[in-house]
This record gives C-alpha cells, sequence and structure tokens, in this order.
C-alpha cells in the first residue's frame, strides 16, 4: 500500500494507542503498528548488513528514517514510556544520519522514561547519547557543527552515569566548538570565551588525556586579549 497523508494520519493514531495500551500492561499482539515497525527494522538491518561503507550505511538511513516518522510521531504524542526497541534504534540511527535536534527529541523522551537500550549497544542509553553526539561533533571535518546540539547533549545527559571520559568527550567538544572556526584576531564575546575555558577545564578535569590542553591553552589567550581590549576600550 503506498504511502499517504491518510495512512501516515492513521499510523500515528494507532501508535499512540498502543503505546498507551502497553502503558496500561496490555500485550502487543501480531499486526500492531509496533510489530509492523520492527518488521520493517529487521528489513532494513539486512539490508544495512550488505552495505560496507559508513558513508553508504549513514545515507541508508536518512533515506529510510521517514518510514518511521508518522509511528515515532504517535508515540511521543501519547508520552507513555513504554520499552520500544523501534524508538531507541530510530534514536540512533538518526544521530548516524547527522540529525541531531530529532535525536536528541528522541533522546528527551528515552531518558525520562527511562528506556534501556537494546543488548547489542553495549552502552546505557545516556552514555550512548552522550558519546555518540561527542564523536560526531569531535570528527567534524568542515567545522559546521551545531554547538546548540552539544549543550543539548550535556543538559539531557547531566544526571545519567557514565564514564568521565565520556563526559569529557561532550566538554571538549563544546569548548572546540567555540574555537575551531576563529582565529586569534576574530571577536568573540567575553561570555562565550568564558565558558568555553570552563568547558575545556571540565573535559581536562575529568580525563586529564582527553586532548584538551592545547585547546585550552589557546582558549584562556583569548580571553587575556579580549579582556585587554575591553580595558583599554573603557579606558578610552
Amino acid at each position: 500500500m503506498a504511502d499517504s497523508p491518510a495512512k501516515r494520519h492513521r499510523t500515528r493514531i494507532l501508535a499512540a494507542a498502543e503505546a498507551l495500551r502497553q502503558q496500561a500492561g496490555a500485550l502487543r499482539a501480531g499486526g500492531t503498528e509496533f510489530e509492523r515497525h520492527m518488521m520493517l527494522l529487521q528489513e532494513h538491518r539486512l539490508r544495512l548488513k550488505q552495505i560496507q561503507s559508513e558513508e553508504g550505511k549513514a545515507e541508508f538511513k536518512r533515506d529510510a528514517l521517514h518510514e518511521y516518522n508518522a509511528y515515532i510521531e504517535g508515540v511521543l504524542a501519547a508520552d507513555a514510556g513504554s520499552q520500544d526497541e523501534v524508538v531507541t534504534t530510530v534514536m540512533v540511527w538518526c544521530i548516524d544520519a547527522g540529525l541531531y535536534q530529532p535525536a536528541l527529541d528522541l533522546a528527551d523522551y528515552v531518558l525520562r522514561h527511562r528506556l534501556e537500550m537494546p543488548d547489542r549497544f553495549k552502552r546505557t542509553t545516556g552514555c550512548l547519547i552522550a558519546e555518540e553526539i561527542a564523536e560526531a561533533a569531535l570528527q567534524t571535518q568542515d567545522g559546521d557543527f551545531d554547538p546548540a546540539v552539544i549543550a543539548r547533549a550535556t543538559a539531557l545527559t547531566a544526571e545519567q552515569d557514565m564514564p568521565d571520559q565520556v563526559r569529557a568527550k561532550l566538554y571538549l567538544a563544546a569548548g572546540r566548538a567555540v574555537l575551531r572556526n576563529v582565529s586569534d584576531d576574530t571577536p568573540l564575546s567575553g561570555g562565550a570565551l568564558r565558558q568555553c575555558v570552563a568547558d575545556l577545564k571540565r573535559a581536562i578535569e575529568l580525563h586529564g588525556a582527553c586532548g584538551g590542553k592545547k585547546d585550552l591553552e589557546r582558549a584562556e589567550r583569548l580571553l587575556k586579549k579580549h579582556a585587554a581590549a575591553s580595558e583599554t576600550g573603557t579606558r578610552g
């Protein structure tokens, strides 16, 4: 059956209703929207195994994710918090596909309701979210990574237990996001520079070998120049 606005609306309504029934303790039966999307997920996993390129896998996920949109919208609208492998997997695929804000919308739901990751991910939910966002930011080559994504991931996972090295990556990514596209002569606000210094210090405090010491030296140098320029401007 071809996709259509009517079909997507029906999927949203059914997914929301099923999520609420699951919250009440009713068992999911075969043929539900959950079961249908689990079958779709299995099909997509099999196709992913045939792709060797990581870029190719990310592109495949980006193209496939729209097939889950109506189901996800229904689950989020119900806000029931039932354990759901479709939801947790789509969250990870959104990160892999570079769709960070939709991923964090799902992360907010997953963390609030304490949904567990499937065993194959081998990490707790908070740890996975923090590390995947941090790695994506740190590995960005063109410098075009939204600092707001890192800030939101940091806030969402602030109370989550994880290795210090993982949390350090988030703070390192936050500091580098500020420094990546600036030269020593580029004006930055004092507040942004102070936060950058604080983030890098926290990263080093959590994991001394995180690689942020030279970044911290540069950030402190920029902050001193900003303070000196501000003082000169005040005197003038």
